[in-house]
């Protein structure tokens, strides 16, 4: 009877993490990718024309495979849309591009507010005392397969695709890096490029925190002076909008960026 147990629930699992998702991802694939979602990205996302084609067709398999497997949830009386699902899913998945992921698999649940929301926490303080009191995000990033995002904000960014600000780059860059086990601006990599990165991110966040300190104009959002984590956050927020502001000002950090990411976001725009 134990025996017989055993074997039930290899085969449940088996069907649940192999069979249900291949067939999840066929169905997704099935159809053609929606006219309506290709013109609402057209009108809406300033990369996607710039896409080369192989580049765009990836792209739209991504959102499909994206909304198929992930579930989005309104928020503080907001009905979520197909508009703002399509349009959140596509940002998400140019950090997908040419990379072989999974697609953000810890994630499930995408939680949309109509503007800011309000979280409480204990907030430090420079004399070493601890206060409790709430807070108005735009977006945060959780490790239990969470992403809250701001409508109103989501929105301001696609109308301003080119100011280095963008919501959902930031928090789901977040959840790549918190695929290698910890939020800690280090995402998945090889042993040879995990010693480039480290070098390369860890003298430009020093570099970040210097110049913020001594209140500094920068490029980058001097959030991302706050921990290592915000400043891959910020860093990929700046790649994929100022890129050629980046590769400038910032060589070895753009260098570093266009290899992980497999893409140079530069051409998008020129295109």
């Amino acid at each position: 009877m134990i025996l017989w147990a055993a074997v039930f629930v290899v085969a449940l699992a088996t069907v649940l993490i192999f069979i249900l998702p291949a067939r999840r991802r066929r169905r997704a694939l099935a159809a053609p990718f929606p006219d309506a979602w290709d013109a609402l990205l057209r009108r809406r996302l300033e990369p996607y024309a710039g896409l080369a084609d192989p580049e765009r067709r990836q792209l739209q398999d991504l959102v499909r495979l994206f909304l198929a497997s992930k579930r989005f949830h309104g928020c503080g009386g907001l009905e979520v849309s197909e508009e703002m699902k399509v349009c959140i899913a596509a940002q998400a998945c140019l950090l997908l591009l040419n990379r072989h992921t999974e697609g953000f698999p810890q994630l499930q649940h995408i939680l949309v507010y109509p503007g800011a929301f309000l979280r409480e926490g204990e907030e430090w303080h420079d004399d070493g005392t601890v206060s409790v009191g709430s807070s108005a995000l735009l977006g945060e990033s959780w490790d239990a397969g969470k992403v809250i995002l701001s409508w109103e904000d989501v929105d301001r960014d696609l109308a301003h695709f080119d100011d280095g600000f963008n919501v959902v780059l930031h928090e789901f860059a977040h959840q790549l890096d918190s695929e290698s086990g910890s939020e800690n601006g280090t995402p998945l990599l090889s042993r040879a490029d995990s010693d480039t990165w480290v070098r390369v991110m860890t003298r430009e966040y020093e570099s970040l925190v210097a110049a913020a300190e001594r209140g500094e104009e920068t490029l980058l959002d001097p959030y991302g002076a706050t921990a290592p984590a915000e400043f891959f956050a910020v860093v990929t927020e700046t790649f994929f909008e100022l890129p050629d502001q980046l590769r400038v000002q910032h060589p070895e950090l753009f260098s570093l960026l266009t290899a992980y990411y497999r893409v140079d976001p530069a051409g998008w725009y020129r295109a």
